[in-house]
């Protein structure tokens, strides 16, 4: 297996290899996961790989999850489809820079995102590197984020598209979930940005040291959360992905954010993903 890295802070391609041997291969599952926690995300193309031997790839990095709004092939529990196909109206949910279902208690520790149809051009996904959005904060703003924990809304986001009552059976079933701002990553100890589009406010901003008027509240802690969301965005910590058929991308939920570009519509778009349990954030 080769290792080659796409950009500075993010994301290498994986030759030489191919990830249904891994299933069985502890080695080489090993150097697989060794280059993950390094990358972030990786990437590797022409992976002639069944259902059954992605969700087997998948699971060993632990347990899959479902999805509540996306749902799952029927006969692999776990294997959320992505398909955007010619009879579906255009749906921009995924063109927004996030960590996926954050607004889960214990969100994914990670996915293994195989294409099987993509358009000609375009349908490009975008990785960034949030360890390092979040070491190169100047020094004050370390120090005011240290400490604050926000919520996470499956109910703002997903839930909007809904009927009211569907909505709040949505929040009902998936509380919004309490994270802290600056997470660390339980297998390296790095600090991570831990802030994206299911993030809706602050829980704990308003105290006498951060506020003294109501200006310092609204909107300086809605300003400051929106910029550090932003971070996500900068070009140096990013690494883009030309999808073909049989490529896979392998990522980090923990310590990462990405963003499905939707320039190909009404071409064909079809994904397959299967998302591990991760643990709480701390």
């Amino acid at each position: 297996m080769k290792i080659e890295k796409l950009t500075t802070h993010i994301g290498a391609e994986l030759s030489g290899v191919s990830l249904a041997e891994a299933v069985g291969n502890d080695d080489l599952f090993g150097a697989i996961k060794d280059a993950l926690l390094q990358h972030k995300v990786l990437f590797a193309r022409d992976q002639q790989i069944s259902k059954a031997e992605h969700v087997a790839f998948a699971q060993r990095f632990g347990d899959l999850e479902d999805h509540p709004v996306a749902g799952s092939d029927p006969d692999y529990p776990g294997l959320v489809c992505i398909y955007k196909d010619l009879d579906s109206p255009p749906d921009h949910y995924e063109n927004a820079w996030h960590c996926d279902a954050t607004w889960r208690e214990k969100p994914p520790l990670g996915a293994v995102l195989r294409c099987l149809e993509c358009p000609p051009v375009g349908g490009d996904t975008v990785w960034a590197n949030m360890g390092r959005a979040y070491e190169d904060l100047p020094d004050h703003i370390k120090e005011t984020i240290d400490g604050l924990y926000a919520r996470h809304s499956i109910e703002s986001t997903f839930g909007a598209r809904m009927p009211i009552e569907k909505r709040h059976a949505l929040k009902q079933q998936f509380p919004d979930a309490e994270h802290p701002v600056v997470r660390q990553h339980p297998e390296t100890g790095e600090k991570v940005l831990f802030v994206n589009s299911f993030t809706t406010h602050f829980t704990n901003f308003h105290t006498a040291q951060n506020v003294r008027y109501g200006q310092d509240y609204s909107p300086g802690g809605s300003s400051l959360l929106n910029y550090l969301i932003a971070r996500a965005a900068i070009p140096e910590y990013q690494a883009r992905w030309r999808w073909k058929p049989n490529s896979v991308a392998i990522w980090d939920n923990r310590c990462t954010q990405h963003y499905a570009v939707m320039d190909y519509w009404p071409a064909v778009r079809k994904m397959e993903r299967a998302g591990i349990i991760g643990d709480k954030p701390y």
